[in-house]
């Protein structure tokens, strides 16, 4: 069994009073680390809000209602919570009248589930967000060495637990992940009449990995116009499929500073879009590859271990870019991201001259553990 790194999280918001919610893509896990949390209760309640009797179930629902519901169970989970009506306000019945009941949530679906709890349960609840599985937590499961020379392997296939769990089958798993997200969460939701469009501007996305994105020149590709291109990919970033990165812009006249770059939360997602499962070593776009990966796993670890800092790209008009930057405690840290562990690299020098006290490293195969770990 692979531990999870928000297992232990979890487990000690226990009984503090307040619900927990945890929100993620579909088959990340949640619904698996919950059943593996409370594997020796028999107080828990399980309930699905893809079902449709559960929803029902909830709807113009009472205090005693609830408590009816609950029965003496201690522990209530509600899977992929969004589906259910008016959800925030259920969810507050719960923890009001029910202060002997701990509630978690779960959804796949940021948009739905954490606008609608936010308001009713204020000061009521943790909310944490779960990812597919992390490096961090593969080396905790077989060694860094091991992981290490994984790299090739998870830059093409990703890190999703069937994924990894079941080598060989990689290829037909992520094909219906990729449906899943597509179809389940934003077309459902949202009522997307043209789900064509979307999968275009989702392949497009996939092919400027680590580029800077226009709306307008997507919109051409698409045949839609920015701001339904910048609708489609707010809501690709709220169902857990990709997520931006700004520019930074501080003293350079020539820096750019409202460029963005998207990114995908997971690599073998991006290469599902494109159906391109071919070996690093024969792909042109290793360097993309490598870049989205460590952009991904920065969110995890950063998500994981509570840190706090701003993030950002680099780039000005004479093309000078850095990859990735971050600001914590006054200190910019650049780095560069090169797959070939050969490769050299230096700041710019209209950067070092800029931001003399800042940091530069380049991240590589070879010292990913600095940077990820």
């Amino acid at each position: 069994m692979i531990q999870r790194t928000l297992s232990e999280t979890i487990r000690g918001k226990l009984g503090t009073g307040k619900a927990i919610i945890i929100t993620g893509a579909r088959q990340v896990g949640k619904t698996t680390l919950l059943r593996e949390l409370f594997s020796d209760s028999n107080e828990v309640l399980y309930l699905n809000g893809d079902e449709t009797d559960v929803r029902q179930l909830f709807e113009e629902s009472t205090s005693a209602r609830l408590q009816a519901i609950i029965g003496n169970k201690r522990v209530v989970v509600i899977d992929e919570a969004q589906r259910i009506s008016d959800i925030g306000l259920r969810l507050k019945l719960i923890t009001d009248n029910m202060p002997q009941v701990q509630l978690i949530a779960t959804g796949s679906s940021s948009f739905d589930l954490a606008n609608k709890v936010n308001e009713p349960l204020t000061g009521r609840k943790w909310e944490y967000r779960m990812y597919p599985l992390s490096f961090a937590e593969m080396v905790t499961h077989h060694g860094l060495l091991t992981e290490k020379r994984m790299l090739p392997h998870r830059l093409v296939c990703g890190y999703y637990p069937d994924v990894v769990t079941h080598q060989g089958n990689e290829k037909e798993i992520l094909r219906q992940l990729s449906d899943s997200y597509l179809y389940k969460d934003i077309l459902m939701w949202e009522q997307i009449k043209k789900p064509d469009k979307l999968l275009t501007l989702l392949r497009a996305l996939a092919f400027q990995v680590g580029s800077q994105v226009s709306y307008n020149e997507l919109g051409q590709l698409c045949s839609l116009d920015s701001k339904t291109i910048e609708k489609y990919i707010n809501l690709l970033e709220q169902t857990f499929v990709i997520f931006r990165l700004g520019s930074f812009s501080r003293n350079l006249r020539n820096e750019l500073k409202n460029s963005r770059k998207i990114y995908f939360y997971d690599n073998g997602i991006r290469n599902a879009v494109i159906a391109n499962f071919a070996p690093i070593e024969m792909r042109t776009d290793a360097g993309a590859l490598w870049e989205n990966f460590l952009m991904a796993e920065r969110v995890k670890q950063t998500a994981y271990n509570n840190l706090w800092h701003n993030s950002w790209f680099w780039r000005t008009r004479e093309q000078q870019e850095i990859d990735y930057i971050e600001e914590s405690d006054g200190i910019l840290r650049a780095f560069e991201f090169k797959w070939n562990a050969k490769a050299k690299a230096r700041p710019p020098k209209s950067f070092g001259n800029n931001y003399p006290n800042s940091e530069f490293a380049v991240i590589t195969p070879e010292n990913v553990d600095e940077f990820l770990l």
